[in-house]
């Protein structure tokens, strides 16, 4: 079995960080930053929706009140995967769908997340390691 036919029960964290709709977005905001995580599960008995750093900050933005409920700032319907599936499937879906994180699901309720960056370290030939600082020889942000 390849890497990328791991089941994502392998790759995932878990438990997932679960909100309720009714939490306030600067709450989220707060326990996005505890958590050190970019995303929460919206609904704690069965998957309601998702709510990102990206979101939060967008609603920011557009100057809604940090007392404004995450049920609506959350996207809705979710993408998923199911904790059966494997590591090339939650990949393919979250390259099809735009999403950089896929909740897993084991009958309606999120069991565990999975990331772009879970996937990038999992597939080594497609890791990237970054560097802490630039290379010497790369001047004005320009590189071979």
């Amino acid at each position: 079995m390849t890497q990328q036919d791991d089941g994502v029960e392998e790759l995932m964290s878990s438990p997932v960080e679960t909100v309720s709709e009714g939490t306030t977005m600067a709450d989220a905001a707060r326990r996005l930053s505890e958590k050190s995580i970019g995303s929460l599960v919206v609904g704690d008995d069965r998957l309601l929706g998702i709510v990102t750093e990206s979101d939060v900050v967008a609603a920011v933005g557009q100057g809604l009140s940090p007392e404004t409920p995450v049920g609506e700032l959350m996207s809705d319907p979710v993408v998923t995967v199911r904790r059966s599936e494997s590591v090339r499937t939650a990949a393919e879906r979250m390259g099809h769908n735009g999403v950089k994180k896929l909740p897993v699901v084991d009958g309606g309720q999120a069991v565990g997340i999975i990331t772009t960056t879970d996937l990038a370290l999992h597939l080594p030939d497609y890791q990237v390691n970054m560097a802490h600082q630039a290379e010497a020889d790369i001047v004005d942000g320009e590189w071979e």
